[in-house]
């Protein structure tokens, strides 16, 4: 059973989402052939207060 989780900054709406985890679940089927069944794929986001990029949080980034 392949397990993937992606780690995202939130934002992004439910449709992207559903697109993002859609396209992965097809990408496990086609590289390794593991049965769409046995796939999980699953979106774990942070807030921008708790994602730091090369030492400054994500929030103070955007400003």
């Amino acid at each position: 059973m392949p397990l993937v989780e992606i780690h995202l900054l939130e934002g992004r709406t439910d449709a992207q989402k559903k697109a993002l985890l859609t396209a992965v679940t097809a990408a496990v089927h086609d590289s390794i052939g593991a049965p769409v069944e046995s796939i999980r794929v699953w979106v774990q986001e942070f807030t921008s207060n708790e994602y730091m990029i090369a030492g400054v949080l994500a929030a103070e980034r955007k400003k």
